[in-house]
């Protein structure tokens, strides 16, 4: 069977080669067999391909996946990196989520979601940063495997309107080079009311962060980067990580009257109580 692997981001740079042929014995092969092959035959690539994902017909694949000849596959790293020299401009169908290595409207994007019957609106506005702690950025260039990331998008507005009934959202991602303070990525999302929005645009670029196959280089002025977005282990399947914070509160008495109030993004705790001396754990 022979298969091309599609590379992106640091692995295609250190392959030196976007499109990887491959002969597999046999008429399939599992993703985590195929990790496990492209392992052998480049060691020097082996700490990189461990932590990537395989995609299978522009789906994240889990590891017991069955490929097979015809089948379009590609190995994602971690995700946030990239350049190109052409023009590129890839919509879906209805226009609301877009890759472009053009520069980005925020007023064009917004305007996709504007509704009558919605009091709320929230832009959210990702742009190029100088400086990261001591290390200066010079620019940045963006790379993407651009079906699998539009599919991946228009995904992230499906799940919003299930989430919230009614929510418009539209997505636009720059790709190539990125300078500072301009913008690489515009969420723009509308609702009813105000709580929606806010929580909407944050399961946006959560979301967005943790699957959407889009890589970031960063360039200094002594050198250069690929960054992944995540750290530590990987899983773009997994739901996006709350940002909802469990408030611990340690409370230690001797005879007095005490009352406190602790909250998070979502709710409100609230004790009170006379004692002697007590400890207590309030979540």
């Amino acid at each position: 069977m022979q298969l091309d692997i599609r590379l992106f981001a640091g692995l295609a740079e250190r392959l030196q080669t976007s499109v990887l042929p491959l002969s597999v014995e046999g008429e399939s092969i599992t993703a985590d067999g195929l990790k496990q092959k492209l392992t052998e035959l480049y060691p020097e690539a082996a700490a990189q391909i461990s932590v990537s994902f395989v995609a299978v017909n522009q789906n994240y694949a889990p590891g017991d996946a069955l490929i097979t000849e015809g089948d379009e596959v590609a190995l994602i790293p971690p995700v946030s990196g990239g350049d190109g020299n052409s023009s590129v401009q890839e919509a879906s169908a209805d226009g609301l989520y877009c890759i472009t290595d053009q520069p980005l409207s925020v007023d064009e994007v917004t305007s996709k979601v504007l509704d009558d019957n919605h009091g709320a609106t929230l832009s959210f506005v990702g742009t190029t940063r100088e400086m990261t702690g001591e290390q200066r950025t010079v620019h940045l260039e963006y790379d993407a495997y651009i079906p699998m990331a539009l599919a991946q998008l228009e995904l992230i507005g499906r799940e919003i309107a299930e989430r919230w009934p009614g929510t418009r959202c539209a997505i636009s991602h720059r790709i190539g080079t990125v300078d500072v303070k301009e913008i690489s990525v515009i969420i723009a999302v509308s609702t009813g009311h105000r709580e929606a929005c806010y929580e909407a645009s944050r399961y946006a670029i959560e979301k967005l962060k943790q699957s959407v196959p889009i890589w970031k280089k960063e360039i200094w002025e002594d050198g250069s980067e690929w960054k992944g977005h995540q750290k530590g282990p990987w899983d773009p399947t997994l739901p996006p990580p709350s940002k909802k914070s469990s408030l611990i509160i340690h409370i230690f008495l001797a005879n007095i009257d005490f009352k406190t109030i602790g909250s998070n993004l979502n709710n409100e705790v609230t004790i009170s109580f006379e004692s002697s001396c007590h400890g207590i754990t309030a979540r």
